[in-house]
């Protein structure tokens, strides 16, 4: 190569590093699975950033394979004293990177069993120089299957973990009896049902199974929007009558809920910031998770690619082309205490979708931020 196409490549945009969220709540097996991964030749290349919370570092300590690509975070939890550490963690390993002090093509964060992923997320997703350089590949959690129905029911944290996650890994199964493996399984199901729960006793946790789930693959052109999405898991579970009402008053996830907003009418592009913008300024606290597959009025063969955490929204990303036959807008959410009623109305609204008659019309006209839903513009 000469000098001058050596020079020409310097200057592209760096490939986005992927960057998988590794949580679960505390006991889960979140270490165990780390070091079993890491002993994988797939991820060889692999750099760790650990969170610990106390005074007294620990875990790091217990994870092997690693040498010198790894950061610790210490004394605080990622979600909410140490979002800056976390920014200065990932952007140390980019400068070992760039000067050559280190050598690795994918990022692992283990977050403390108590973090609540929502504000790691953002992080990655919002900071203007980190979404240059990452790109968020996916939430893998860890739940117990011993101890996590008790865990869902005591701590929000645990939930919002599990209905979050891309992968769900189910540990301790070898130790669990039937009636404990089934109530998880069905609970999980329930909270996440597009999420692939993954056995770890049986081998199955592996890391062609919870790596490449995320947003986008450059290497692959196109991600897995099919598997990504999983529209039919959100609409099989309310086919079968999924109704939070039908669950324990007293369990956490009662408040979340999971659901599919589709459209065959392309939406203008335009129309799409608006609704995203009015959405997450009106209901960001309650957006878990929004991940989707857009078609738009100005490119309908080439769709766009949303994807969302509370108030953060990454940057979209446009796809070469549809990834399977299905060209209709498909806008995945994960919510909690917001009713797919309240967004559907919001969406029909700037999508101009007609929408049938309903008692609860008046949801969408009281709010006197929208002046949408039929009124006199």
């Amino acid at each position: 190569m000469t000098g001058a196409a050596q020079s020409a490549d310097r200057r592209k945009p760096a490939i986005p590093i992927p960057l998988t969220v590794l949580t679960g709540f505390l006991g889960a097996g979140k270490t165990t699975l780390l070091n079993r991964l890491l002993k994988d030749p797939a991820l060889a290349d692999t750099a760790v950033i650990i969170n610990e919370f106390g005074e007294v570092s620990l875990d790091h300590l217990l994870v092997e394979h690693v040498g010198d690509n790894m950061v610790l975070l210490q004394s605080g939890c990622l979600c909410c004293t140490l979002r800056g550490d976390l920014v200065d963690g990932l952007e140390k390993l980019l400068r070992d990177l760039d000067n050559h002090r280190a050598m690795f093509s994918r990022v692992l964060l283990e977050t403390t069993g108590l973090a609540d992923p929502a504000p790691v997320l953002q992080t990655a997703m919002a900071h203007p120089y980190l979404v240059l350089r990452y790109r968020l590949d996916g939430v893998v959690t860890v739940v117990d299957a011993v101890n996590g129905d008790a865990t869902l029911n005591d701590h929000a944290e645990a939930v919002k973990q599990a209905a979050m996650a891309d992968r769900l890994v189910l540990t301790k199964t070898d130790i669990a009896d039937d009636t404990q493996r089934e109530r998880i399984v069905t609970r999980l199901h329930a909270l996440n049902p597009a999420a692939q729960i993954l056995d770890a006793a049986k081998g199955e946790a592996t890391p062609d199974r919870l790596l490449n789930c995320g947003l986008y693959d450059p290497e692959r052109k196109i991600p897995d929007v099919k598997k990504w999405l999983a529209a039919e898991a959100y609409a099989d579970a309310h086919a079968h009558g999924h109704d939070h009402h039908h669950h324990d008053v007293n369990r956490h996830d009662e408040h979340i809920g999971s659901f599919v907003i589709t459209s065959d009418a392309a939406i203008p592009a335009g129309t799409l910031d608006m609704f995203l913008e009015l959405l997450r300024a009106t209901h960001g606290t309650k957006l878990l998770r929004v991940k989707g597959i857009v078609k738009l009025a100005e490119m309908p063969d080439t769709p766009v690619v949303v994807h969302g955490v509370q108030h953060v929204f990454h940057p979209t990303a446009r796809l070469e082309r549809w990834p399977d036959d299905d060209h209709r807008t498909r806008l995945v959410f994960i919510t909690r205490d917001l009713p797919q009623r309240t967004v559907q109305d919001l969406f029909e609204a700037f999508a101009g979708t007609p929408a049938p008659d309903r008692a609860d019309r008046d949801a969408l006209t009281d709010n006197p931020l929208i002046p949408f839903g039929g009124r006199d513009r």
